[in-house]
């Protein structure tokens, strides 16, 4: 599936007595028969836009200074869902699959595009169209927004447990890696944990007996060891736990607080669970959203694109609207091609007016390409 497409409107010229149809006809065979000569590999498709309402020439020209922002805006939000989209399938291990507007392929829906009278009437005003399609997308966006935050949020509250379970000894949960007969605890003893570098493991063994009058002997043991720590118990009188800490912190060993409870273990064990399937049921749920909204948006995105061919066509071209709107996807290669069987299209007159280096802002005004053509023509970028 191509991803880059042309949608362009050429001028129709027709003979004295011949109808606007017949004219446009004509036009569509011979493009088809060059584009099937000189380009054979590039895709052509008719684009099928509805005769709406033109307005005064003013209203065409305020409304032309808007539209390449206005799209720049829809196709952001387009690309934003997209690449939304993307991230929850691999999040899920889920296979990419083809993105749809109402059960159909997107390059489908453009290669094919109807207009949608039911939800945009060709008779209302052109501003009026195109503001409905800004404020829908514009609320799409505030939505995915909101969606987003909360399931980043969700993320975010695993991402900080996991970090607690899997960082440094220094910092991480420890409750995973004790044993209850791994503590003592009675009415005179008590069970420390010291956080030892790793590197001075020896020096511990060797001192830890004397930091207090009041440690009982050979009762440090290693339970684990990462990259940068050994995690020890010692074992001593509760009444020089204070005094065992400063000296301890004075060689460079660190004590960690910690009170065994199964409870707490247990409890934190069903909080990760419970953010586990909240994580899983907010990604499906947004993943089912966003292939409902990029739908949506995409197909504003495509009656906005046939606003934009029919105001600019009009500009161009003037009235009554006479122009052959189509797509194409040709290939890098073909690109010049292309346009030079387009521009021979337009006839001779038009192609050496648009040529003229004074109308070169004409074109960039008409919400036309970089690149002056003497044709409407801009590009639809699916990613």
């Amino acid at each position: 599936m191509a991803t880059r497409y042309w949608i362009v409107a050429l001028p129709v010229q027709s003979a004295d007595g011949a109808s606007i149809a017949a004219a446009k006809t004509a036009l569509w065979g011979r493009l088809q028969d060059s584009i099937s000569r000189h380009s054979f590999d590039t895709p052509l498709y008719r684009f099928t836009v509805p005769d709406l309402r033109p307005g005064t020439l003013d209203s065409l020209l305020a409304l032309s200074d808007d539209l390449v922002k206005s799209n720049i805006f829809i196709e952001g939000v387009s690309h934003k869902i997209r690449r939304q989209i993307e991230d929850l399938e691999r999040a899920g291990g889920v296979e990419s699959g083809t993105l749809t507007v109402d059960g159909v392929p997107v390059d489908s829906y453009l290669t094919r595009f109807v207009w949608d009278e039911g939800k945009y009437p060709v008779n209302a005003p052109l501003k009026e169209t195109v503001a409905s399609i800004q404020s829908q997308v514009a609320k799409i966006e505030d939505d995915m927004k909101v969606r987003v935050a909360e399931y980043s949020n969700v993320k975010s509250q695993l991402g900080a447990i996991n970090r607690k379970q899997t960082g440094s000894l220094a910092v991480r949960d420890l409750s995973n890696l004790i044993k209850p007969e791994d503590m003592v605890t009675s009415e005179h003893l008590v069970t420390l944990l010291s956080i030892v570098p790793k590197y001075s493991q020896k020096d511990w063994l060797a001192s830890y007996e004397s930091l207090d009058t009041f440690v009982v002997p050979r009762s440090s043991k290693k339970l684990y060891e990462d990259n940068e720590y050994a995690l020890y118990t010692v074992t001593l009188f509760a009444k020089v736990v204070d005094n065992f800490k400063v000296h301890a912190r004075e060689k460079g060993f660190q004590i960690r607080d910690f009170e065994y409870s199964p409870e707490a273990q247990e409890s934190r064990k069903q909080e990760l669970e419970k953010l586990l399937q909240d994580q899983e049921l907010m990604r499906t749920s947004l993943l089912q959203w966003c292939y409902a909204s990029y739908s949506e948006v995409f197909s504003s995105w495509m009656h906005f694109s046939a606003v934009r061919v029919f105001v600019e066509s009009i500009l161009r071209y003037g009235l009554p609207a006479r122009f052959l709107s189509v797509v194409l996807a040709p290939s890098t290669k073909s690109e010049k091609k292309v346009r030079s069987i387009l521009e021979g299209l337009c006839g001779n007159a038009n192609s050496s007016y648009w040529r003229s280096e004074d109308d070169v802002g004409v074109a960039a005004g008409l919400g036309g390409e970089t690149e002056s053509h003497p044709y409407v023509s801009f590009t639809i970028n699916f990613v």
